[in-house]
């Protein structure tokens, strides 16, 4: 391998390192501004609870009870939406929110890979959306952009719009994925999605609990970061060695 490829995969996992850690002060910012108003206005035990729950992005009612899930959405109480064969030897589990810059990375270096494996047979990705930013933020783009996915996937599209939505991705601190028209707009990049039963789901929010329920899962696992990327139960988030190409070495052991 030449010198110059080393470094290029060097530089694709720092940068995906580095907004991890940005996201992971983001979030120890914001619990400290939960603990220090909890301590400043000595609020009640109901409050607090309020507090933290609208600032988690979980903010439905309905998180814990059933709710609608899209065509063929799969797993545990049907909160992922699989793409690939289900005989593949691999499944790899991906946890993601479309406002976060760590996921982009994430997905700019890895997206060849894992649609080359899947497209073989021999990986099988399920993908879980969350509204991790929309918390730690405030807005609605994470759950708007999510939902408009789960449209996508009732159209059988959903991995094409889901590819979109993160080469489009605004910055961070813009909430542009709040607005429906934005994510109908988008559509447009992807052949066939964009039809009035597409932009009915999106504006009406067809999928808001779905999205509320993936995320406090996300929860309950204890994750606490996005990307969170499993390959058959180990987080690969954690191997500050990988490479598209040691990924696929990966998929390709499991599969011999």
């Amino acid at each position: 391998m030449s010198e110059k490829n080393r470094e290029g995969k060097r530089t694709a996992r720092e940068r995906l390192a580095v907004e991890r850690e940005k996201q992971k002060a983001a979030e120890k910012r914001r619990r400290t501004l939960i603990v220090g108003a909890a301590v400043v206005c000595v609020l009640g035990l109901a409050a607090v609870i309020g507090v933290v729950a609208a600032n988690s992005g979980d903010s439905s009612s309905d998180a814990s009870g059933p709710v609608t899930a899209p065509k063929g959405a799969s797993g545990k109480d049907r909160l992922a939406i699989p793409v690939g064969k289900e005989s593949a030897k691999s499944t790899l589990t991906v946890w993601e929110d479309f406002r976060c810059p760590a996921c982009k990375s994430f997905e700019n270096t890895y997206r060849s890979a894992i649609h080359e494996l899947t497209d073989a047979g021999k990986l099988r990705v399920e993908y879980h959306t969350v509204t991790l930013i929309d918390g730690n933020l405030r807005g609605s783009g994470s759950l708007r952009a999510g939902n408009a996915a789960a449209c996508s996937q009732d159209a059988g599209r959903f991995r094409d719009y889901h590819d979109v939505l993160f080469e489009n991705q605004p910055e961070e601190t813009d909430d542009a994925y709040a607005s429906d028209d934005k994510l109908i707009q988008l559509a447009g990049k992807v052949d066939g999605l964009p039809t009035d039963t597409f932009e009915k789901c999106v504006k009406d929010g067809t999928y808001d609990s779905w999205i509320q329920k993936s995320y406090k899962a996300f929860q309950d696992a204890g994750h606490t970061g996005t990307p969170t990327v499993l390959l058959d139960g180990k987080n690969l988030m954690e191997d500050n060695t990988l490479t598209p190409a040691k990924f696929k070495q990966l998929v390709e052991a499991a599969n011999k």
